[in-house]
């Protein structure tokens, strides 16, 4: 029996798939085109798309335990409850899901509140799942480095509340565990949900800070005008429902932050057996790269 990986090619999935194949486990990964990905050894390659039932019962067949990742779409809570629908059909009873943090709290937010309702789905009907809710992940800022470095600006307009910023390689290795704790064991666990976040909490400011220390001169932060930041990701040819999707993202953050239930991050460093990276090691390893 093997773990499918939906989301398999992506910041967070790609990583997943890594580490459950460094662990020895059977792996399928879920792909839109054949021979596009770049796989670990021993992968397997199951073609598939979370719009066509089909080709999710065909990759679905002979799977114990599924994460489940999907991508901000216009129809994401669609694909999202079609893919747990088909896992019921073929009995998977061990499912890691990643949904957001806070995803309650954003209810106007399309992408969260399609992960919400996807976790009360789980929670309706039981599933024996985790629920993995990541906050504001640090690769993020790995598309406006050139801002920053350029033009001497940090243009994330996160506010002044707070967000826990975390790096994909932690939400990639808890992930791991949890397919493998779950896959492992003789029978269906409980459901869990964990907030996956970092220990510090960032502001627009002392994210600017970081990066000012980082590159020893000072570095502006943006400001919080979220109307600029959507109209700046169209000029960037992002699809505009998906701006202003992440504008209505950024209004919420700004409102309520990114902040990790108490004890969240003790429970993950005790799955990890170490410390949550932090941003300024991040962006140390960034500006090396450059």
């Amino acid at each position: 029996m093997s773990i499918l990986v939906i989301g398999s090619t992506g910041t967070v999935g790609s990583l997943v798939v890594r580490g459950l194949a460094e662990q020895g486990a059977q792996v399928r990964a879920l792909v839109r085109q054949p021979g596009k990905a770049s796989l670990p050894e021993g992968v397997q390659a199951v073609v598939g798309n979370l719009t066509d039932v089909a080709s999710l019962r065909a990759a679905m067949t002979g799977v114990r335990t599924l994460f489940l990742l999907n991508a901000l779409v216009a129809d994401e809570l669609t694909q999202s409850l079609q893919a747990l629908n088909v896992a019921r059909e073929a009995g998977i009873q061990r499912i890691v899901y990643l949904s957001v943090i806070n995803a309650d709290k954003y209810p106007e937010v399309p992408h969260f509140t399609s992960k919400h309702t996807v976790e009360r789905m789980i929670d309706r009907l039981n599933l024996p799942a985790t629920v993995l809710r990541p906050a504001y992940f640090m690769q993020n800022d790995i598309g406006i480095q050139p801002v920053i470095e350029g033009h001497g600006v940090f243009p994330m307009p996160i506010g002044t509340t707070g967000v826990a910023m975390v790096d994909a390689r932690d939400i990639a290795d808890i992930a791991v565990a949890e397919l493998l704790r779950r896959d492992r064991a003789e029978g269906p666990l409980p459901a869990v949900t964990l907030d996956v976040a970092g220990r510090e909490l960032f502001t627009g400011e002392s994210a600017t800070a970081v990066w000012s220390q980082a590159l020893g001169r000072q570095i502006h932060y943006g400001g919080d005008d979220v109307a600029a930041f959507e109209a700046q990701l169209v000029q960037n040819h992002v699809p505009p429902w998906m701006a202003y999707d992440l504008r209505l993202m950024m209004e919420r953050i700004q409102q309520v932050g990114q902040i990790p239930a108490d004890g969240a991050v003790q429970q993950l460093e005790a799955i990890l057996g170490r410390p949550m990276r932090t941003y300024q090691a991040f962006v140390a390893e960034q500006l090396k790269k450059a």
